[in-house]
């Protein structure tokens, strides 16, 4: 089933936590001068028409970045993210919002690359039109699972794999983990951030105990929630797992998420937390 389309829910909370915790990655993969290549597994559009009647149908990025368009107290971290939402709306008025594609892209050189798989027919279709003539970006019509296998571990040896499913299928988490132990057999060095939604706090909690057997190491889990946990199918949160993080993400995200969680938790429900779910 293809169902999903992120539209709906573009620039929610979700969003802005994941597309946070991203420009940390990458802006950390440029404090060394050697390229380094990013792979998205599930890059949508690349870009969202806030206007649109997807978007339009439930407001969701009032939720979130419509909280935080006009705050002048941002840290610089996420200063830097709502640089590459402006930088899509240069009249200053809040109309498109960036994919991690989109967000990714800003911060590239000219020697860094950048591979997006996508496997929606009308996604992908619009993804390419986005960047069309960028020869630093190559667009895959393909299962973003079988990328993990067929394009790693990249000539560049440095990098970052971002892997944001829908979670439409019953069996997604199994597909997510089998593919994410092959990738990370491929390329043990990488850098990898797994996003995952929490609705109810059992089916996250299970997901994390069996991420927590496959014997990967250096797994640091953060997570984000702006709702309390106890009703479903409500998205209360989402949660996201870096492999191999770079050096001050742990610190950074202990100041960041709690500024964060004041501007956006509904009524004060909610909660963050960061933490090692698996040491070296």
């Amino acid at each position: 089933m293809l169902s999903y389309r992120h539209g709906f829910h573009a620039g929610n909370h979700a969003d802005v936590f994941k597309h946070l915790v991203l420009t940390l990655l990458v802006c950390s993969l440029l404090r060394k001068e050697k390229p380094f290549f990013y792979l998205d597994t599930h890059a949508g559009a690349g870009r969202y028409d806030l206007g649109s009647a997807m978007a339009r149908k439930n407001r969701e990025y009032k939720t979130g970045i419509g909280l935080l368009w006009e705050v002048e107290d941002a840290p610089e971290a996420v200063q830097d993210y709502l640089e590459t939402v402006r930088l899509l709306n240069p009249d200053g008025k809040l109309r498109f919002y960036p994919g991690s594609p989109r967000v990714v892209r800003h911060y590239l050189r000219s020697a860094d690359r950048m591979l997006l798989c996508e496997l929606h027919p009308n996604e992908v279709k619009v993804l390419s039109e986005e960047f069309a003539g960028d020869k630093q970006v190559k667009i895959h019509h393909l299962d973003g699972y079988q990328a993990l296998k067929a394009l790693l571990p990249p000539p560049e040896r440095r990098g970052l794999v971002l892997i944001d499913p829908a979670f439409e299928l019953r069996d997604e988490r199994r597909r997510l983990l089998d593919a994410l132990k092959e990738g990370y057999r491929r390329w043990a060095t990488g850098i990898f951030a797994v996003w995952y939604p929490i609705q109810d706090r059992a089916t996250a909690d299970d997901f994390l105990r069996r991420l927590q057997r496959t014997g990967i190491r250096k797994i640091l889990l953060a997570e984000f929630s702006v709702f309390d946990s106890d009703e479903t199918p409500r998205l209360n949160g989402s949660g996201m797992v870096i492999i191999n993080p770079p050096w001050k993400l742990e610190e950074n995200l202990r100041t960041l998420l709690p500024w964060l969680w004041k501007k956006l938790a509904v009524d004060g429900q909610g909660k963050w937390r960061v933490e090692w779910l698996v040491g070296e």
